[in-house]
């Protein structure tokens, strides 16, 4: 037997679209918290060390954070690279405003603190707080416009047309997503401060965040209801071929009202993934009140977690719908790699994530604790 048939080549498909969620998760909880932190810079920081207090909480972190976000796309190019095709062409500009924010960020970083005027360093502090603000609300906007299809065609010989624009990605559902995301973050962010700053930021932060919690939770609820009563998902109209060729144009879909919800009614305990996503802002905003950070930020990260899972989990098996030609839709089963590529991804994925989730563990160790406010004023123990 060849080594990579001993797993299925559905199940190999199965799990990638899991391990595709675990990285989605992984970036939105650890460089969720430096986009958010970098949104309330300028409201949590009143005055110069206010703000190298906040920018030194994420400062020896952010990159190794980004990390999970390389992670994410190479999967998307490897496991499933008609996902990639479509969402890098097609979303180009929005892409591309999300890599200048975050390229603009490690500049703030480094330029910041090069000049003394008050001027300058305002303006940095403004860029990363865009540079927090930006990405998030991108990656919101994609989300939304992904739950409503996206106009993209396959022809007969697998070329891809997207027939999309820039423009057209803002449309009110995909922007509340967004705001969705913003407000989000904005929670794990203060949650973060929370556990890494003291006195009148700490304050400030936890004010930011109790409102960027109820916010979360109102959004979220719209989207909901707005995805339930106004927005048709999409169906497969037959079998599913989970052992078949990489070509979308093999099966029959469509699109129809109440969809993306036919999974939680064939599954009822699924609704735990939008619970937790209700539930998890909550308990963040319980743990702000009562000043207890370790479970504001725990319960922040579970509330994404269960955001994201409720998409996952609604638009399944369907990763990527068309909205001009349903059977165009890129799905788990009909989207991927090879089995052999999908195996040795597997293999190197295997060795390499728990190494990552080791080395990154370390460091949150040995970098836990405040940031101390007179070490900044003294010039010691500071990175920025």
């Amino acid at each position: 037997m060849i080594l990579h048939e001993l797993i299925n080549y559905d199940t190999l498909r199965m799990i990638w679209w899991l391990l595709l969620g675990v990285l989605l998760i992984g970036f939105a909880v650890t460089d969720g918290f430096d986009l958010g932190t970098g949104m309330l810079l300028p409201f949590a920081a009143h005055d110069d060390i206010e703000r190298r207090v906040v920018i030194n909480t994420i400062g020896p972190v952010w990159e190794g954070n980004q990390v999970w976000l390389i992670l994410g796309g190479g999967a998307i190019f490897a496991a499933w690279p008609q996902l990639y095709a479509v969402s890098f062409s097609g979303f180009y500009l929005a892409m591309f405003a999300t890599l200048v924010a975050l390229i603009l960020r490690p500049v703030a970083f480094k330029f910041r603190s090069k000049r003394e005027g008050a001027r300058w360093r305002a303006s940095w502090d403004w860029i990363l707080c865009v540079g927090g603000f930006v990405p998030a609300l991108i990656f919101g906007v994609a989300v939304g416009n992904v739950l409503q299809g996206v106009p993209f065609r396959i022809e007969s010989d697998m070329r891809i047309f997207y027939e999309g624009t820039f423009f057209g990605l803002l449309n009110p559902f995909a922007v509340l997503c967004g705001l969705v995301s913003v407000a989000m973050l904005m929670l794990h962010g203060s949650a973060w401060l929370q556990l890494k700053t003291q006195g009148p930021v700490a304050e400030r932060s936890r004010a930011w965040g109790s409102a960027a919690a109820l916010l979360t939770v109102a959004l979220y609820a719209l989207a909901g209801v707005l995805l339930w009563f106004f927005i048709d998902g999409y169906r497969l109209t037959g079998p599913a071929n989970m052992t078949g060729p990489s070509n979308p144009l093999l099966k029959g879909a469509e699109r129809h009202a109440g969809a993306w919800f036919a999974n939680y009614a064939a599954h009822p305990w699924l609704w735990l993934a939008p619970l937790l996503g209700l539930a998890g802002p909550l308990l963040a905003l319980l743990g702000l009140r009562l000043r207890r950070p370790v479970l504001a930020l725990l319960s922040s990260a579970l509330g994404i977690t269960g955001i994201i899972l409720s998409v996952g989990v609604s638009m399944f098996p369907f990763i990527l719908p068309s909205s001009l030609n349903p059977r165009a839709s890129l799905t788990v089963w009909d989207s991927s790699s090879s089995h052999l590529t999908l195996f040795i991804m597997l293999v190197v994925t295997a060795i390499f994530i728990p190494l990552i989730v080791a080395y990154t563990s370390w460091v949150y160790k040995v970098l836990w604790g405040k940031v101390d406010e007179q070490a900044i004023r003294d010039e010691r123990g500071h990175a920025y």
